[in-house]
């Protein structure tokens, strides 16, 4: 679309499905980085790439045997990263040409996956969670080859028998890929160094309960939380001592919560939108395809909430740098949500006027019909009796 005739009073946000795809047993669907590409993960255990040109899917990534947990794009959009139940994360190279797409590499771990995810930076550093609440760190680089588990360091005079902790239940790089970020069953969030591995912030979160899931503004200052009391929270994140330099510990004190006043749903998914300014929470009713739209830069106010059908949403996800989410129903259907630009050809053109609908013009009997000038039809037939008599 010409940039020069959309208005620039247009919403910010998603307000109608703009069309949907359908993968048979689709549960997850994201955005690549260029927003070119959708991956979706499936319960069957098979993964696809649709392409959002053409709207079909242009390759089939069959590794699992189980149902697959999350899907992770690398920064270049060469590799994509699937975990599942079946205990393994497979990373697929989609620079080569062969079909079906050949794994980069396959991490085994001893467990079932509850996600996974690349480093911001390096895609050959893998992080993985698995469902008895253990979280992983895995390089792939042929020097290092190494796994390690991040474990939250045992308190100074503390027994075996006292020092079990509560399970891992999130984990995630922040966008810098500098720091890790656990969530707990207490309600705690774990920080780590990722170069060191070494714990250096410890929070607590007071009334959250078991977390969720995290999202993190682009910016990497800002953390979402969805924890188990049916609330998502935003925090300000403070900054990290190095390693060495002891732990932070504090209580962090969300500046906005987010939630459901009437039907107090819990929420299965939420994401922020490019700049920062929007959040999108994906209602876990299901009864109902709900994503409530909440604008940041207006102290958190709630915006609207969009309606996809009584298919219940499983996932969604903000389009890396448009005004589009896409999010994944329960019986397969992939909606693309996106904000309608409305055209400004009065600014185009200064004569065009804008009408609200078709206007049938009826046309006069002689409007368009050709008159000749005289003294050209005169000059023709001179000619030719001339040529005629000589």
């Amino acid at each position: 679309m010409n940039e020069a005739l959309i208005s620039p009073f247009i919403i910010n946000h998603p307000t109608a499905v703009q069309t949907s795809l359908y993968s048979y047993r689709a549960q997850l669907s994201r955005f690549d980085p260029s927003g070119r590409f959708v991956g979706v993960g499936t319960f069957d255990g098979t993964a696809y790439i649709y392409d959002m040109d053409t709207k079909a899917a242009v390759r089939t990534l069959d590794g699992h045997v189980k149902n697959i947990t999350s899907l992770d794009w690398s920064r270049h959009s060469r590799y994509v990263l699937t975990s599942s139940k079946d205990w393994n994360v497979i990373v697929w190279d989609l620079s080569l040409t062969c079909d079906p797409p050949q794994r980069f590499a396959t991490i085994r771990l001893d467990a079932p996956v509850s996600s996974a995810s690349f480093h911001p930076r390096n895609s050959q550093i893998v992080l993985a969670l698995t469902s008895t609440g253990e979280v992983y760190l895995q390089d792939l680089r042929p020097s290092y080859r190494e796994r390690f588990e991040l474990c939250e360091p045992q308190e100074e005079g503390e027994d075996e028998e006292h020092s079990r902790r509560a399970a891992m239940t999130v984990a995630r790089f922040d966008p810098s890929g500098k720091h890790i970020f656990i969530g707990t069953s207490s309600g705690h969030i774990l920080v780590f160094n990722t170069r060191t591995r070494v714990m250096v912030g410890r929070h607590k979160v007071s009334g959250a309960g078991g977390m969720k899931g995290f999202e993190f503004a682009k910016s990497g200052r800002r953390l979402l939380t969805n924890s188990s009391d049916r609330t998502l929270r935003q925090f300000n994140l403070p900054t990290y001592p190095r390693p060495g330099e002891g732990i932070l510990e504090t209580e962090l004190e969300p500046t906005h919560r987010f939630n459901d006043p009437i039907t107090k749903t819990a929420w299965n998914a939420m994401s922020y939108s490019p700049d920062g300014e929007w959040l999108a929470g994906g209602s876990a009713d299901p009864a109902s395809h709900k994503i409530y739209i909440w604008d940041i830069s207006n102290d958190g106010q709630f915006t609207t909430a969009l309606d996809g059908g009584r298919d219940s949403l499983l996932h969604l996800h903000w389009h890396p740098s448009k005004s589009s989410i896409v999010s994944t129903a329960l019986h397969g259907n992939i909606f693309i949500w996106h904000s309608p630009n409305p055209e400004r050809w009065g600014a185009f053109a200064g004569g065009f006027e804008e009408v609200d609908e078709n206007v049938e013009y009826e046309e006069k009997e002689d409007e368009f019909d050709v008159v000749r000038p005289f003294g050209l039809l005169s000059t023709r037939v001179y000619l030719l009796n001339a040529s005629a008599g000589g």
